[in-house]
């Protein structure tokens, strides 16, 4: 009897890093103080928030304690975000090149998961920043549906409903029409106000 090989989560993982990344690099320096569906975040702190994910996750999958990487990166120049997030990105990707990062148990800030189940969550997160940021600045034509799709499906193991407050990173659902783009009912479901 043969097993099948455990799935990879890294390509689709990279395709959430590409989507926000092109969103990372679409955004103008005027356009760093506007508001974002995130409340506690302008385009500036979501911007600096998406790097701390990376900065996290690179720490987490290489052993060390991502508690210690604040929440916010700051101090980037008004025009270096976008370098900054392929620094991170790359750093993130060569720790996690290792096949058997994917089967290790990785402590983040909320969970104890194996590498895979991490991975996956995170795509998840980086898809819904990258529609923060895109509904941000306008820049909501070209997001993979696809992408939207599996975070809609993978949010209620990571983030039940009937464990939201006002408090932390999802608010409540809100109620969006049935005829609701993926993206929309995505961002509904995390609480946001699309």
């Amino acid at each position: 009897m043969t097993t099948e090989p455990a799935h990879d989560p890294r390509p689709v993982f990279a395709r959430a890093l590409d989507q926000t990344g092109r969103q990372v690099a679409a955004v103008r320096p005027g356009e760093l103080g506007g508001r974002t569906p995130c409340s506690d975040y302008d385009v500036r702190a979501l911007l600096g928030h998406v790097l701390s994910v990376l900065h996290k996750l690179a720490r987490a999958g290489a052993g060390g304690d991502a508690r210690e990487v604040p929440d916010v990166v700051a101090g980037i120049a008004d025009d270096g975000w976008a370098s900054a997030f392929a620094r991170a990105r790359g750093e993130v990707e060569e720790v996690w090149a290792d096949d058997e990062r994917l089967d290790r148990m990785t402590e983040l800030p909320w969970a104890t998961l194996p590498g895979r189940d991490v991975l996956e969550a995170y795509t998840h997160e980086f898809t819904a920043h990258s529609w923060d940021l895109a509904h941000a600045t306008g820049r909501l034509a070209g997001l993979d549906p696809d992408l939207a799709a599996r975070a809609l499906e993978a949010f209620p193991k990571f983030a039940p409903p009937e464990e939201r407050s006002g408090q932390g990173p999802f608010s409540p659902a809100v109620p969006v029409p049935d005829d609701a783009d993926v993206y929309t009912r995505l961002a509904a479901y995390l609480g946001r106000r699309p």
